[in-house]
């Protein structure tokens, strides 16, 4: 090649490389952005996304449309989004199920690799969970009840919304720390568990902070601990599991976040993820999500990362452990 023919290839290569780089930088352009929920509308799911989209609107000054793609407890959600372009106009509002338990217990279902699959971009919120009692039970605390289950293993149950949810691996956990045998009862939603604990028919119940706090505060069940490391403000008299000496260090929240398909450019993530946790530092969207039962996140992307991939260690073995199928 001729000495003069190289100021014309490198102009070439050059021009080449300007529209990619301006796409990075020109994010959002006049396109809307669609934040994929995969659960239907009308839940706490749906309810975080459309709270956290209004106000990413007016940030960015860009539509996002909330598009409720549901099916196989959100397998078909996450894996469209999976599948779309990786350019920051397709993401996913991940609670933890189909994130970090859907493929360790249904691998059919859940075809998608959530760590190598997904750019995690900004966690939403955590919320505690709580385990109740029914009124009938001769218990006062959580140490009251392993003795019960330990003189007479397999006699008592617990319920839950489901097989392989967050809801059943924090029991689990319980059980494998505290050397107990309680039986499963998985329910199709949360709606009728509380009725069922009240009346009797079911021995405890793990439940969502939302779910138990009614009936705890009207005394219409007995609250034997909380999943967080730091008590509830609201039911301040409830110890945390951490605080018992069973279970030591014992933390399992529910959670819900921000995701990207894998390869959306780091410059797009990373813009995202300051629009959303300035978003989420504001005090309308902290007592919104604290009516819900939760507590704002925070952190980098690559922090968020870092949780999803430690929950999904962690996940991964009670789910052998405690042989979880679905």
């Amino acid at each position: 090649m001729r000495r003069r023919n190289f100021p014309l290839l490198i102009t070439a290569l050059l021009a080449a490389a300007l529209p990619a780089a301006h796409a990075d930088t020109a994010w959002p352009s006049a396109k809307p952005i669609t934040l994929v929920v995969p659960f239907s509308a009308g839940g706490s799911v749906d309810y975080t996304a459309r709270l956290i989209a209004n106000k990413l609107e007016d940030r960015i000054k860009q539509t996002v449309v909330v598009d409720n793609t549901v099916g196989a407890g959100g397998a078909i959600g996450v894996g469209k989004v999976v599948k779309s372009a990786p350019d920051g106009y397709t993401l996913v509002l991940g609670p933890d199920s189909p994130i970090v338990i859907g493929k360790l217990v249904n691998p059919v279902a859940f075809k998608y690799d959530p760590l190598s699959d997904l750019a995690p971009v900004a966690l939403l919120n955590t919320a505690p969970m709580v385990l109740v009692a029914r009124p009938g039970l001769p218990v006062q605390n959580f140490a009251d009840f392993v003795k019960l289950a330990k003189a007479s293993p397999g006699k008592y149950n617990y319920a839950t919304s489901g097989i392989g949810t967050i809801l059943q691996l924090a029991m689990e956990l319980l059980k494998e720390q505290n050397g107990i045998h309680v039986t499963h009862i998985p329910y199709r939603g949360g709606a009728q568990i509380a009725t069922d604990v009240i009346g009797n028919q079911v021995d405890l119940a793990m439940l969502s902070g939302t779910s138990a706090i009614p009936h705890i505060k009207a005394h219409r069940v007995k609250a034997l601990g909380i999943t967080d490391n730091k008590r509830l403000p609201i039911l301040s008299e409830v110890p945390t599991f951490a605080e018992m000496p069973g279970s030591k260090a014992y933390v399992m929240n529910s959670w819900m976040g921000i995701f990207a398909p894998a390869g959306t450019p780091a410059a797009v993530v990373t813009r995202l993820n300051h629009e959303i946790n300035e978003i989420l530092k504001t005090d309308e969207v902290k007592t919104k999500l604290a009516e819900q039962g939760a507590i704002a996140g925070n952190g980098t992307p690559e922090q968020f990362a870092a949780f999803v991939k430690a929950e999904y260690a962690r996940n991964k073995k009670i789910v052998e452990t405690a042989n979880i199928k679905e």
